[in-house]
């Protein structure tokens, strides 16, 4: 997997990430958008995610909670823009509370409230290609410079969680 940050004038911080999964576009696009897919792989490894609400559609949302193995809960919320079965998705991302509000990260405070987040799919021969773009919606200076120099910690994250996808797609294709 490749993580990269990059700058341009319209997203002056920016995640890219790049990542092959050895399964078909339709199974690892109904893994994004499923909720009893998602609470198998999304998330950091070890923690136990519950689907509170998962609407596929415009404006629609996927709300959820991670408890930690010892048992601290933080909640996450995307929200929905764009919808284009099987290739496409586009989201914001943000930490929430149980009634959907959006919060702050809960370890580092100065993160961006929003990421927008667009995720494209292709196939060729089993293997589908996954792009991961995402940066900050309306931030600070010093929520964009947090972002930039959180590059480590979202490349480790996304690892491990894509990781636990690659586990989910192996079991589901048997």
């Amino acid at each position: 997997m490749t993580t990269s940050i990059t700058s341009t004038e319209t997203k002056p911080v920016e995640i890219l990430i790049l990542r092959e999964f050895k399964a078909p576009r339709l199974l690892v696009f109904k893994a994004w958008t499923d909720p009893k897919s998602l609470a198998q792989w999304w998330g950091p490894k070890g923690f136990d995610i519950q689907v509170s609400k998962l609407e596929l559609k415009p404006g629609g949302q996927f709300h959820y909670s991670m408890a930690t193995p010892d048992g601290n809960k933080m909640w996450g919320l995307f929200t929905y823009h764009e919808i284009s079965a099987p290739h496409r998705l586009t989201f914001v991302n943000c930490f929430s509370d149980e009634n959907r509000n959006i919060t702050r990260n809960p370890w580092l405070p100065t993160w961006p409230l929003e990421v927008m987040n667009i995720l494209e799919l292709t196939e060729e021969n089993g293997i589908t290609k996954l792009v991961l773009r995402g940066w900050p919606l309306n931030a600070t200076p010093e929520e964009l410079k947090v972002f930039e120099e959180g590059r480590a910690g979202m490349n480790q994250g996304f690892a491990g969680t894509f990781e636990q996808l690659d586990v989910f797609l192996a079991k589901e294709q048997k």
